[in-house]
């Protein structure tokens, strides 16, 4: 049988794409090690640090990376404080780092959604996953308590935000093997 995917509707082809605020590369090495332990210990996939700035949204990838080049220029570098360690109510958000909503943090999320035309049906949380899973209560309670003994000043930690990333990000592949970054690109630095 032929293919139905013709070259022609190949790149009107959608997928879902999310942008990521990546912490520097020492600050990434130190959560990979955090999250590492915490995989050892409750299971769950490998993925990189990152804080989302756009959610999941579908589109084609010419309009994706059209979008992201938009959204990433005029947007500045800016700095990201972690509040404490916290638990959610979802896979992708069973522990994570909760992020001080500040000012910057905020208004990097409505402009970047405002150029992808991202809605979000609730306010934006800004938040660093360490660990995702289908956990209990209690089991979210030791992962976020091993956590805090993985890194003791994990709750504290502070870093600047310089680089954005497009990923592609199929949020029904809850093995994340297909999960790949498809652009990135560096803020201009205040």
């Amino acid at each position: 049988m032929a293919d139905p995917l013709t070259a022609s509707t190949a790149a009107e082809v959608k997928n879902v794409y999310s942008v990521w605020a990546l912490p520097p590369d020492n600050v990434a090495a130190r959560l990979k090690k955090v999250m590492q332990g915490l995989r050892a210990e409750f299971g769950g996939p490998q993925f990189e640090p990152h804080i989302t700035v756009v959610g999941a949204i579908s589109l084609t990838l010419d309009d994706a990376l059209a979008k992201f080049r938009s959204a990433s220029e005029g947007l500045k570098a800016y700095d990201a404080k972690v509040d404490r360690v916290a638990t959610g109510t979802f896979f992708y958000q069973c522990v994570f780092l909760l992020i001080n909503p500040t000012p910057q943090v905020v208004q990097a999320s409505a402009h970047c959604s405002g150029r992808f035309g991202f809605k979000s049906s609730t306010p934006y949380m800004p938040h660093l996953s360490i660990l995702y899973g289908d956990l209990t209560d209690e089991e979210k309670k030791k992962a976020q308590e091993k956590a805090n003994t993985l890194d003791e000043s994990i709750a504290g930690l502070s870093f600047p935000v310089t680089r954005l990333a497009l990923y592609k990000t199929d949020t029904e592949d809850i093995t994340l093997k297909s999960w790949e970054k498809i652009a990135e690109c560096t803020l201009e630095s205040n």
